[in-house]
């Protein structure tokens, strides 16, 4: 398993916040990076006051080199390509990679103790310098992410990109819940993205597939006025969107009433802790009632899975449009999803997430890309 902080994640979190850059420099430093440099003086006790002071000074150098250098490069400007030249590149590659780092320290402060930057920084606290930091990302983690920067800009994410203005992109986009922390990369003009360096190129995994689905559902004020999500996978640069109407159902959603989904979705977060499976009796049933109110209502001549109304036919009305929705209700009515089956049942946790069905392909679909 690898630990957060030894370099994976904070690559992918390094390319991510270079495109959001390219859409809008409202934000040049990220406000979990600043946290994190804020929290270097909380930093555990392994860390001499001299280490984290160092850590400290240095990243508020950090932050203001980096929004001294997005902003004289005028990252977003529309006038401009997405990419600059190859120094430029590297030199914000560099930045970036060093202020994903710090963001670890806010997300999993454990793991930030394994990063380049906390393991410099505790062997020698003298020598540990602005200069110094910026030579500890390796050049090929530096060449990767200037890549597929360079890959973008020849890319459906460009044409995004060519027909928004800066003011319409919200970076980074929260959501307004105490109960769980949480942020896409990128809201623009309805679309609620999230970019993506897994080398996974494919298949729209498990976990990518909940993760957007959580972003939808948490949005239950409507803030970013969502009506597409979407995936850009920055290593086969393929944009791929679906409207939201489309995407619950490609994920089998027995509803497709989004206000109420999100009505549902906030009580539920609202009485359970977050990361936890709901135990014992009474709390059981206050999410199994929770879920009996997502139960599909169907009217005559609409189908009883998706509630959709059902092709015409000369004989007798049909309960359900597709033979896949026929499959589908078997499912739901075992898991108490379908009026007059069982309760429903609760999830099982799963130690590891499976990919959904393989002709559920990414780069086989036709990205949409809002008008």
């Amino acid at each position: 398993m690898r630990l957060p902080g030894s370099g994976a994640a904070e690559f992918g979190t390094a390319i991510d916040y270079r495109l959001r850059l390219a859409f809008t420099t409202a934000e040049p430093v990220d406000d979990v990076a600043r946290a994190g440099i804020l929290l270097t003086n909380a930093t555990v006790d392994s860390y001499d006051s001299d280490a984290r002071r160092r850590m400290r000074d240095v990243g508020e150098e950090l932050a203001a080199r980096l929004e001294e250098t997005v902003l004289a490069l005028e990252l977003d400007s529309r006038e401009l390509p997405m990419d600059r030249g190859q120094e430029e590149e590297e030199d914000l590659a560099r930045l970036l990679i060093a202020a994903a780092w710090y963001q670890v320290n806010y997300r999993t402060p454990i793991g930030f103790a394994y990063t380049p930057l906390a393991v410099t920084a505790r062997e020698d606290p003298d020598a540990f310098t602005f200069e110094r930091l910026l030579q500890l990302p390796h050049r090929d983690m530096v060449a990767d992410v200037v890549a597929q920067l360079y890959k973008a800009a020849d890319s459906p994410l460009q044409a995004l990109r060519d027909r928004t203005r800066p003011e319409d992109c919200t970076p980074g986009p929260t959501f307004a819940t105490c109960h769980l922390t949480a942020d896409a990369d990128l809201a623009v003009d309805g679309l609620l993205l999230d970019f993506k360096s897994t080398r996974s190129t494919r298949t729209l995994r498990q976990a990518e597939a909940w993760q957007l689905a959580g972003y939808l559902l948490l949005d239950a004020a409507d803030r970013y006025r969502i009506d597409t999500v979407g995936l850009y996978l920055a290593r086969s640069a393929t944009l791929a969107t679906w409207p939201v109407e489309e995407y619950l159902e490609l994920l089998g959603a027995c509803r497709r009433d989004l206000t109420a989904f999100r009505t549902v979705f906030t009580e539920l977060i609202e009485g359970c802790a977050s990361d936890e499976v709901p135990h014992g009796t009474e709390e059981e049933d206050r999410v199994r009632r929770l879920l009996q109110r997502l139960t599909p209502v169907a009217d005559l001549g609409h189908c009883k899975t998706c509630t959709q109304p059902c092709p015409t036919s000369g004989r007798r009305s049909r309960k359900f449009c597709s033979a896949w929705c026929r499959s589908r209700a078997q499912v739901l009515q075992r898991r108490g999803l379908l009026p007059g089956g069982p309760a429903p049942l609760l999830p099982t946790p799963r130690k590891e997430l499976r990919d959904l069905p393989d002709d559920v392909e990414i780069v086989s679909l036709t990205a949409r890309i809002p008008r």
